[in-house]
């Protein structure tokens, strides 16, 4: 199966602005999910997984999906799924060449940490954050990214 990242409007089959319903509804052929409401601030999640691939839709404002993260399987964990931003596999590709795809395509990616990249624009963040056993670069940081957000419009506008 293929996921399909499409920011600012959703991954997948969900799509930013669905409802809890909608969004259960649709990753039900996966699986089913779990609903969690938390309760210190307005915070409604949707999780699931597909293939190992874990998927969390998020309703920040308890009403509507404003973000879809997607996780990596995991240490030692292989999966048919792939996860698709322009044809480029983001859990199997080098973070580094996938970001530097995107500033040849003009998109501003802001990485001052190397471990949180984020493209504001375009409402798409990674991380490399894992204590997990994975190939890692010179510097310590994971090769490959361990999970993307797509984010609606605007959505890192509070990181610049």
């Amino acid at each position: 199966m293929d996921i399909h990242l499409e920011p600012p409007h959703g991954a997948g089959p969900l799509g930013i602005g669905m409802t809890v319903d909608e969004a259960v509804a649709v990753v039900e052929p996966w699986g089913g999910s779990r609903v969690r409401t938390w309760s210190k601030r307005v915070l409604v999640t949707v999780l699931t997984s597909c293939d190992l691939v874990g998927v969390e839709a998020l309703l920040e404002d308890g009403n509507a999906v404003t973000a879809v993260e997607l996780w990596c399987p995991g240490e030692g964990k292989e999966t048919s799924t792939r996860v698709l931003l322009d044809g480029a596999d983001v859990f199997r590709t080098s973070a580094d060449e996938l970001l530097r795809g995107l500033e040849e395509r003009g998109l501003p990616v802001h990485d001052a940490d190397g471990e949180d990249p984020f493209v504001p624009g375009l409402s798409l963040g990674f991380t490399r954050r894992t204590s997990q056993e994975v190939k890692r670069t010179e510097s310590g940081l994971p090769v490959c990214f361990t999970s993307v957000l797509v984010g609606g419009a605007d959505y890192y506008a509070h990181r610049l």
